[in-house]
């Protein structure tokens, strides 16, 4: 799917031109890395979610023990390979990741509100903000082990 999506869009990039096409036709190319603002923009997010994570007494017990650091760093590098940009995600899998920790749907819940609370802080537009969390949200299957 990827690949023909990269088809497509060097297909139109060929046959239009800027003057026939207008900027706006171009926007709509963009990835979601791009439209959100890059790697530097993922990373003030993913920096204003930690913290919002910590200050969430329903869920920053799941991370007491979490080096804060490491989970910055893949949480970045997560988000922007999932949106389409140039980094890896070299981190377990999230099903590895939280097994044995009990996770709830309540907590999820608890910890998408709070990702939202920082894409809301960086006025994220609706638009990106419902992609991105489609793109995270099947991940609760991996993650919830109590429902």
């Amino acid at each position: 799917m990827r690949e023909a999506k990269k088809v497509l869009y060097a297909a139109i990039a060929v046959t239009c031109s800027w003057a026939l096409c207008g900027t706006s036709a171009f926007a709509e190319e963009r990835s979601l890395y791009e439209r959100l603002g890059g790697v530097g923009a993922i990373q003030a997010v993913v920096t204003k979610f930690i913290s919002n994570v910590g200050a969430d007494s329903r869920i920053n017990g799941y991370f007491k023990n979490a080096d804060l650091k490491q989970l910055n760093k893949h949480l970045v590098n997560q988000v922007c390979q999932a949106t389409g940009g140039p980094c890896t995600y070299e981190g377990r899998d999230m099903k590895t990741a939280h097994k044995g920790m009990k996770v709830t749907t309540a907590a999820f819940n608890a910890l998408v509100e709070d990702l939202v609370a920082a894409l809301d802080t960086f006025n994220v537009p609706e638009k990106e903000k419902g992609e991105l969390l489609a793109i995270l949200g099947p991940m609760k299957s991996d993650i919830v082990e109590v429902p």
